[in-house]
């Protein structure tokens, strides 16, 4: 086995994931074609070992179906109890995660993975229930059958007639540490079926004339074989990779063809299209993109994208590669992608040109290794050497004559050095013309330019002068030695120059892919979105440029806007809409459509097409170059994957409110109909007892029962008052009436309205003699107070004192309620002034809207609440108003009356 040293970085991220992923607990799933192949039994065979090497192992969820020999090995198994859900009438029986995570086996079984769990329940899906066993460090043995698995789903339906609703992702099964396939031939599983093993004898007969017709077994068992297939591949590649294996394995065929700008490329995709269905094997078409190649004419780059596009149509995966050797790209890319055989055209070069310039046939022939070459015969007649068609390409005849008119300069500039520098001298003058005509005109040139360099030399500056004769002999070995430099130095120019316009061009590439990665990786919204990748689009291309995005109704629309950067023909709008329906381009440059002047992208993201882009460029051949076109779907790709993220993200956004909002109707359901009915039960006692004839009540009892009636209806008065307060301050509807106001004087108001309340309770208050007059609403103020001392009362022990205190700063007024009751737990001191949350240490109920509503009262003044534990015990509550500027004068206050009204929206 040849092997290399693999590559540190691949190994470092491969060593980083497992380590990842030893904290997790590892996933077996035993994977069938069919219900009733034994998927259970093996699992549970599989429990039984474990359990005979002492591992701990329990069963979460296990559907025998009634089959005996399935409830056989379930003895002896431990097996959690499940949870009891109802659902419209019916009690259901669920797994139960909780208990499960708190049992936390080592292995635990769970049946029938892709199952849709009751509503209620912490997660939609088994799987979901799965994954966070496996977070728990929780080994997994599960089942599921090839018909659940997402991305199948339309298959089967194509091949039984069935929709399958429940569908587990691919993810899962790729994630699955094991996967066991657990087979049974056709006519085997239909007699299990017959003998009553799968179903009850009355679904028999309606199973076999539907999902278990043979046909349907066959090819669901196929792709049982296929996907298990697919999945040891790329195990096997991941360990070829992780251990740089070199050679390849030819455990699967893999097909590569190689075609070029040749009209001999159809013909060979054509042929490996071919052998690949007679393998029954993977195949990709690759072209090897040489620096020479950019300036071949539009025709043969059109001829290659003609190729490329039909290898695509034929179902080859097409690949771009970029270098210098073509046949060592060609097989360094073979090895990678574990290619067992490769096609390529057969050479049309004569041999005495394979021997001068190379031959990419016969570099893949000796240094191919343990691969297959298939040399496939073009047509005749077809194709020229690659560097004439280079030579006559890439130069024209302003090129020569700029050539000839750089030697006359070079042999002027020698003329002038010939009296007084040597020979060798006047040569490097020509190389230097040589040089400089290759890097701005090309190889043509810059070889007629070498040929007429030694000419002028020999002319002009070797004896006898002013003509081609050579009185010397050695100088016709100079002269020989002055060509082969010449020529050498400006083939290399010519290669650099095209490398440097290569590296260009890359580097414009990535810089466009990441300029729209980045503006789509910081701004959210469909709408900006769409906006953003047109204007990208627009400038890389040069074109108009329009996104369309799908309505609910599956009805591509045009985005806001657009419309002012293209120019929608009514016409075209239907090639958008079949673009977006088939999931393919279509348009110009394509075979569907052609007629149209813009070429249509679908937006295709994980869960189908979301949309459609229209790219109409000034020059119509610009998308028949492959480069460009493999960009323009790179970036398409990125924004619909941009796009749908987007989406996703606002979808799951409103699932979170739709279910806070749910949890908040639940929980104001919970809170007011246990604070209703308690006062209620009261006054209902009360009144009933005071309406009853029969019964005679003394003054003091009547009085009493009064007396309760009163407090009951006034505590239902501040419920129902918390609850609109509340809703007026979510709504933005508080308006301040602010007023100057004396502290202590809405102090005293709210501890009057609290006098019953404050009977088992000493209250004790600290306000100085100097305390500045504050601006402020004094009902909502005295709301502020009532709500904090009420929230005092439900946690301080009876009898236990309640202090309230102010002090006062240049900026503020701070206000202090404090109690000696159990304190407030630890993290939980923003927490309380959340709506809804309600202490569990309370002598009372309550709703848990007071502290909310003081915070909003609070925030409306300008000022700041806070909580946190008191030293001694008990919590303390500080709340402070901002102070104004100025505080009223005496005088103002006595020509007014009492006060100043300040109204505030």
């Amino acid at each position: 086995m040849s092997q290399s040293r693999p590559d540190p970085d691949a190994l470092l991220k491969r060593v980083q994931a497992e380590e990842t992923r030893k904290a997790e607990g590892k996933l077996k799933i035993f994977f069938g074609a069919n219900p009733g192949v034994g998927k259970t039994y093996a699992m549970l065979e599989a429990a039984h070992e474990q359990l005979r090497d002492g591992v701990d192992v329990a069963i979460g969820v296990v559907e025998t179906h009634g089959r005996a020999e399935t409830e056989a090995l379930v003895d002896g198994l431990e097996v959690l109890p499940r949870c009891v859900v109802g659902y419209r009438g019916a009690m259901l029986q669920e797994f139960d995660l909780d208990a499960a995570l708190a049992r936390h086996p080592t292995i635990i079984l769970i049946d029938e993975l892709a199952h849709t769990n009751a509503p209620g329940q912490r997660h939609a899906k088994r799987w979901q229930d799965v994954q966070e066993l496996l977070k728990a460090g929780i080994t997994v043995y599960t089942t599921v059958n090839v018909q659940h698995l997402e991305s199948l789903n339309d298959v089967v339906t194509q091949i039984t007639g069935v929709r399958v609703r429940e569908t587990v992702p691919d993810s899962v099964l790729e994630r699955a540490d094991d996967v066991e396939l657990i087979d049974l031939p056709p006519d085997d599983l239909l007699q299990r079926l017959k003998d009553g093993k799968v179903y009850v004898p009355e679904q028999i007969q309606h199973a076999i004339q539907n999902f278990f017709a043979k046909g349907n077994l066959i090819a669901l068992r196929e792709l049982a074989l296929r996907r298990t297939a697919e999945r040891v591949d790329q195990q096997m590649e991941v360990y070829r990779r992780d251990h740089a294996v070199v050679r390849t394995w030819p455990a699967a065929e893999t097909i590569m063809v190689c075609v070029n700008m040749k009209p001999r490329g159809s013909r060979l995709i054509r042929a490996a299209r071919q052998m690949a269905a007679d393998l029954h094997a993977k195949w990709i078409a690759v072209y090897v993109q040489l620096p020479r190649h950019l300036g071949l004419p539009q025709t043969e780059r059109d001829r290659l994208v003609q190729t490329l596009r039909l290898a695509e149509q034929l179902g080859a995966e097409t690949v771009t590669l970029t270098g210098e050797n073509v046949a060592q790209e060609i097989l360094s890319y073979a090895r990678s992608r574990n290619a067992t055989k490769i096609i390529v055209g057969k050479p049309v070069r004569s041999r005495w040109k394979e021997w001068v310039f190379g031959s990419v046939v016969s570099d893949l022939v000796h240094q191919s290794g343990e691969m297959d070459i298939y040399v496939i015969t073009g047509e005749a007649g077809e194709g020229q050497p690659l560097i004439r068609r280079t030579l006559r390409s890439t130069n024209d005849a302003s090129g020569y004559a700029y050539a000839l008119a750089g030697v006359l300069t070079a042999t002027a500039v020698a003329w002038l050095m010939f009296p007084y520098f040597a020979a060798a001298n006047l040569i490097m003058m020509y190389l230097i013309a040589v040089i400089v005509i290759a890097i701005r005109f090309g190889r043509g040139p810059s070889a007629m330019a070498s040929i007429v360099s030694v000419a002028a030399f020999d002319f002009f500056f070797v004896p006898p002068y002013l003509s081609f004769a050579v009185s010397d002999i050695q100088y016709l070995l100079t002269f020989g030695v002055m060509l082969v430099v010449a020529l050498v130095i400006g083939n290399l120019a010519v290669r650099l120059h095209q490398q440097a316009e290569l590296a260009r061009y890359r580097e414009r590439r990535t810089g466009v892919l990441y300029a729209m990665s980045r503006d789509l990786a910081m701004h959210r919204g469909t709408g900006l979105l769409a906006q953003l990748a047109a204007k990208h689009l627009r400038e890389v291309f040069d074109a108009q440029v329009a996104i369309f995005l799908a309505d609910v109704d599956k009805r591509v629309q045009l985005q806001r806007g657009e419309l002012l950067f293209f120019e929608l023909d009514p016409k075209e709008a239907g090639v958008a809409q079949w673009a977006f329906d088939h999931s393919e381009r279509a348009g110009l440059g394509t075979d569907t459509l052609p007629g149209a002047s813009a070429l249509y992208l679908p937006l295709v993201g994980s869960s189908g097409a979301i949309g459609v882009v229209a790219v109409r460029p000034k020059d119509p051949g610009l998308l028949l170059d492959p480069e460009q076109l493999h960009l323009l779907e790179s970036l398409v790709n990125q924004v619909a994957l941009a796009i749908e993220r987007t989406r996703l993200s606002e979808e799951a956004q409103h699932a979170h409110v739709r279910a806070e909002t749910e949890r908040m109707r639940n929980a104001i359901l919970s809170s007011v109909s246990h604070d209703l009915r308690t006062p209620l039960a009261t006054i209902t006692g009360a009144a009933s007892s005071l309406a009853e004839e029969q019964r005679v009540l003394d003054p003091a009892a009547r009085r009493e029962l009064s007396r309760s009636i009163y407090r009951e209806a006034d505590r239902l008065d501040r419920l129902l008052k918390n609850l609109l307060d509340m809703m007026r301050l979510e709504a933005g509807a508080i308006q301040l009436s602010k007023e100057w106001h004396s502290l202590d004087e809405v102090v005293g108001a709210a501890l009057a309205r609290l006098e019953g309340r404050l009977r088992e309770h000493t209250v004790n208050t600290a306000f100085p003699a100097d305390l500045p007059l504050v601006l402020v609403d004094g009902v909502l103020l005295e709301q502020v107070v009532i709500n904090l001392v009420e929230n005092a009362v439900k946690y301080a022990p009876s009898g236990g004192p309640i202090d309230l205190s102010a002090s006062a700063s240049d900026r503020d007024v701070i206000v202090e309620v404090a109690d000696r009751g159990p304190g407030i737990p630890v993290g939980d001191e923003s927490r309380i002034f959340d709506k809804f949350y309600r202490g569990s240490l309370a002598r009372e109920g309550g709703v848990g809207l007071g502290l909310t509503i003081c915070r909003g009262i609070v925030e409306a003044h300008g000022g700041r609440i806070w909580a946190e534990n008191r030293s001694g015990g008990g919590a303390l509550f500080r709340f402070s108003i901002p102070l104004p500027d100025q505080q009223p004068s005496l005088e103002a206050e006595t020509q007014h009356g009492q006060s100043f009204s300040i109204e505030e929206q």
